[in-house]
């Protein structure tokens, strides 16, 4: 199933190379697959992973392991971001 995936700040580097511009990519996975499951097929490092957001939505870090995406869903994810 295809999915909008995207990834902003220094995790841009993450996305496939046809996204990096945009910060967004439409990807195929599994369906019924976890954001966890989404998270670790791209190698993201996990102290990197810091808001996580489903179709605008947050989700917690307890919930990443259960919660799935269905077709068409848009997953986006932020680094911690530092400033003053």
């Amino acid at each position: 199933m295809k999915i909008t995936f995207k990834l902003f700040a220094s995790l841009t580097d993450y996305l496939p190379a046809q996204g990096r511009e945009g910060n967004v990519a439409e990807i195929e996975v599994e369906p019924n697959a976890s954001v966890s499951q989404i998270i670790e097929s791209f190698g993201l490092p996990a102290k990197q992973v810091h808001l996580v957001l489903v179709n605008g939505r947050y989700i917690d870090p307890m919930q990443r392991q259960t919660q799935t995406l269905a077709e068409g869903d848009a997953l986006a994810i932020w680094p911690p971001i530092a400033g003053g």
